[in-house]
């Protein structure tokens, strides 16, 4: 299973949708996005989720639909957030430093709400699980 593939993006699903902190507060504000995860090489990212009301509805390899999220990070990058848990701290050095890109969506808006940032941040948690 390589990361973000077809197999790991449903693993991450369960994982999302099993983590009250993210599925059930992102719930609380009616949140909805489709999330891509891949390289900043690549042309397009490798994997998605569909975030319907908090909860992951579908979640695999990337089929070309329109993202409201674009996330991209070195392979090294992604590994070491994911053994570690990264926090509000080293998220924002990760932006800043350009480790973590957004191709699509708004970094600064999402991490000034905290609605949004703490679920966020647990969303590597739950990537860290899979």
């Amino acid at each position: 299973m390589a990361l973000f593939d077809d197999t790991w993006m449903k693993g991450f699903q369960e994982q999302w949708n099993a983590t009250a902190d993210l599925a059930g507060a992102l719930e609380k504000i009616s949140f909805n996005s489709v999330i891509g995860y891949g390289y900043p090489k690549d042309d397009t990212c490798i994997g998605f989720i569909n975030v319907v009301n908090g909860q992951v509805t579908e979640a695999g390899a990337y089929d070309g639909r329109e993202l409201s999220w674009d996330m991209r990070a070195e392979q090294k990058n992604w590994e070491k957030w994911l053994k570690k848990e990264i926090g509000m701290t080293g998220l924002g050095l990760a932006f800043t430093t350009g480790k973590l890109k957004f191709k699509t969506g708004d970094f600064k808006a999402m991490i000034s709400d905290p609605r949004m940032a703490g679920p966020f941040i647990k969303s590597f948690g739950a990537m860290g699980r899979v």
